[in-house]
């Protein structure tokens, strides 16, 4: 897949974001104290990404760290598919990945050459939804963290994500937080910013407006 052949989608624009989301009536003065939406640049190829989200998942961040350190020198510093299907089990076993974390690691790497990884950035959202969750051990929310952080996409909604549920409420002045099943519609009117929106929702149950 080429960019002869598709045009690659548009990815956030943080200053962009920022502007437009200032002028909504109940996110902008959230948006005004919080300033610019921060997506830091991921360095990892997808692989590697989705490797680490996998490992990282359900761990406190410092105890994920400690086993992706030891997870990447198992593996001598290259998180690549052979090497993680050359790895012995029991290394990567002892290196504290669970039994559960070390088979969607493999299926991931078992499945790359068909999920054509390197092609991600090309597909449109629900493409790449519909190719990662094909992998064991990720789901939905594993893929559009993906979309968010590491193809930096635009409007990624992560309505089952709990912090965005209880931050919108925060921010909407709602009791209780809105369900998964609401959360689409409720999304609809921060189209094409709900990336940023949903930052925004993190971000709000650690600030005091």
């Amino acid at each position: 897949m080429t960019q002869g052949r598709r045009r690659k989608p548009a990815t956030l624009k943080p200053r962009l974001a920022h502007a437009a989301l200032c002028e909504h009536r109940v996110l902008g003065p959230w948006v005004e104290r919080i300033g610019a939406p921060r997506f830091p640049r991921v360095s990892l190829d997808p692989f590697a990404y989705l490797a680490r989200a996998i490992v990282y998942q359900q761990l406190a961040g410092a105890a994920a760290a400690t086993i992706h350190g030891r997870f990447e020198k198992v593996l001598k510093g290259r998180v690549t598919p052979a090497r993680v299907l050359k790895a012995p089990e029991g290394e990567l076993r002892g290196a504290g990945l669970s039994r559960g974390k070390l088979a969607a690691i493999r299926d991931l790497a078992e499945k790359a050459p068909r999920l054509g990884l390197d092609e991600l950035e090309w597909m449109d959202d629900d493409e790449v939804i519909q190719r990662l969750t094909t992998v064991r051990g990720i789901g939905p929310w594993t893929a559009q963290m993906f979309l968010m952080f590491a193809l930096r996409r635009p409007d990624v909604w992560p309505g089952g994500d709990l912090g965005v549920r209880q931050g919108y409420a925060l921010i909407h002045g709602v009791d209780p937080a809105p369900t998964e099943k609401e959360m689409p519609e409720l999304g609809e009117a921060y189209r094409p910013w709900r990336s940023a929106v949903a930052w925004y929702c993190w971000r709000a149950l650690e600030v005091d407006l």
